[in-house]
């Protein structure tokens, strides 16, 4: 019900304001030609009152039958001959409304075929031009309507994309870091909680994200921190990680999840291509108003044809690649390369928030 009062309460407010500026408009021109009278006023208000009852009728007719599948030819067909009946729906209402203060001798007058037909054409072109002016806002309703499931269909997808990011860990991730946490239970419980804690604040922040498309850089690279923690208690001495963060860099807004994917295939493809330990660099800092990424691991790149597809790191390239595009179009860089025994990442985005 509400809904369907917000819709409407636009045309009502063109309506009767059109109609009342077509009244307001007729007499003023009479003013201004020095012929005004009573009669003439009398007509213009009863053809005011004519034409928002006919265009009324004309609402429920355009209404019923529709608009969305006709065809163009279709809908001007009907178009006219609804203007044609709203016409002379017009003609005699009003009519109808002058009798009292003309008699019947207006009525009479329709008779006579050629002032018939003269008040006919008079009464198409307001018609028309109403019918035009209602299928032109009806058109852009509907475009704007489309345009907001699009929208939202297209924030749906991607979130569903992300949520599939989210929920789809590397399982071997999950049961090695759950193994080692068993294995210290008995050995080390300090570390095992320590690592419990880890792993955690890393799952949290999958939950708590899930809500924001964009988190600040600090937000991201925190967890990004928990993973590391979690795979050099695992790895001991054979991995090692520095980050360097510019604190400029910090609060600079980021799609979520974006660099796990890249930090996944660091130490996986790390660990099976690089002499051990494995290292692994981390830089961020914003130059000129964009965030720079490095991400380097010692070892060789890997060429996704090579790779295994199994779970998140066989698709987690291609999935950031989708990603930037949709976010950052034309406002973003990903490179990857190999140089000096490195396999190098880095990513540049710009100021421009994400769309």
């Amino acid at each position: 019900m509400i809904d369907s009062t917000r819709r409407n309460w636009p045309f009502w407010i063109l309506q009767i304001s059109g109609w009342i500026l077509f009244l307001a408009f007729s007499v003023l021109y009479y003013q201004v030609q020095g012929i005004l009278n009573t009669a003439i006023f009398v007509r213009y208000a009863t053809a005011a009152i004519a034409g928002f009852l006919s265009t009324l009728f004309l609402r429920l007719i355009y209404k019923r039958i529709g608009f969305r599948d006709r065809s163009i030819l279709s809908l001007s067909l009907m178009t006219v001959l609804a203007s044609l009946l709203g016409a002379n729906l017009s003609i005699w209402v009003s009519d109808l409304l002058k009798w009292p203060y003309s008699g019947p001798g207006s009525l009479n007058a329709n008779l006579a075929f050629l002032y018939y037909s003269r008040r006919v054409l008079w009464w198409l072109m307001p018609m028309f031009g109403w019918s035009a002016f209602y299928f032109g806002i009806k058109f852009w309703q509907e475009w704007m309507v489309q345009k907001e499931r699009t929208k939202k269909a297209y924030a749906l997808a991607q979130t569903a994309q992300l949520q599939m990011l989210r929920y789809r860990l590397n399982p071997h991730f999950l049961f090695n870091a759950l193994n080692s946490i068993r294995a210290l239970i008995s050995e080390d419980k300090t570390t095992a909680k320590n690592m419990v804690t880890e792993l955690s604040e890393f799952l949290r922040y999958s939950l708590v994200s899930k809500s924001f498309r964009n988190v600040p850089f600090k937000d991201e690279i925190d967890s990004i921190r928990h993973y590391f923690n979690i795979q050099k208690t695992r790895y001991e001495n054979n991995l090692n990680v520095s980050l360097d963060i510019d604190p400029a860099a910090e609060e600079f807004p980021i799609l979520s999840f974006l660099l796990h994917p890249l930090a996944e295939n660091a130490v996986k493809y790390g660990m099976s291509t690089s002499p051990l330990p494995l290292r692994i660099q981390i830089k961020a800092q914003v130059r000129q108003g964009s965030l720079h990424i490095e991400i380097d691991n010692s070892g060789s790149w890997i060429a996704p044809s090579d790779q295994h597809k199994d779970g998140i790191t066989g698709i987690g390239l291609d999935n950031v690649r989708r990603r930037l595009a949709d976010a950052y179009p034309g406002k973003h860089h990903l490179d990857i390369f190999e140089k000096s025994d490195f396999v190098h990442v880095h990513l540049i985005i710009e100021k421009d928030t994400p769309r």
